[in-house]
C-alpha cells in the first residue's frame, strides 16, 4: 500500500491551490514551519538515545522543505553526505566495518550513560556492579 503517482500529483495540486491566495500561502508557511520545527526539535532531543533521532530530524527537514528553500538545500546536503558515507562504509573491509560498528556502539553507550547520569542522576555502571554483586 505505497504512494501512487496519482497521489503525489493530487498532493502537489492541493498545495498549489492553498498557495494560490495570500491567506492560504501564509497559513501553509506557518503550519509547515511550526510542524517541521516541532518534529526537528523532537528529533534533536532523541538523538542521544538509541532509536530514530536522526531520522526524525531528517523527517522534520523534509516537512520544512515543502515551504522553505534553506530546508530543501539542507535536506539535499544531508542526503548527499549520508549516501556518500553509506557508499564509503560499503567499500570497506568486513574488519573495518566491524571496528566502525563497535566504535559507534561505544559512542551510543557513552551518550546513553551520560544522558541518564546527568538527567536522572543514575550511575548505570554502579547499578550494574551492584546488581552483579548481589547475584
Amino acid at each position: 500500500m505505497g504512494v501512487k503517482p496519482d497521489d503525489k500529483v493530487s498532493d502537489v495540486r492541493l498545495l498549489d491551490r492553498i498557495r494560490s491566495n495570500p491567506t492560504g500561502r501564509l497559513a501553509l508557511k506557518i503550519g509547515v514551519g511550526v510542524l517541521g520545527t516541532l518534529v526537528v526539535a523532537v528529533g534533536i532531543v532523541l538523538i542521544p538515545f538509541p532509536g530514530p533521532g536522526w531520522a526524525i530530524v531528517i523527517l522534520g527537514l523534509a516537512i520544512l522543505a515543502l515551504e522553505f528553500a534553506w530546508a530543501k538545500n539542507l535536506l539535499e546536503f544531508t542526503k548527499r553526505h549520508v549516501k556518500a558515507w553509506t557508499h564509503w562504509i560499503g567499500r570497506q573491509s568486513l574488519a573495518m566495518r566491524g571496528v566502525i560498528g563497535v566504535v559507534g556502539m561505544v559512542f551510543v553507550a557513552g551518550v546513553v550513560y551520560f544522558a541518564v547520569r546527568l538527567s536522572l542522576g543514575i550511575d548505570l555502571i554502579q547499578e550494574a556492579q551492584d546488581f552483579l554483586a548481589h547475584r
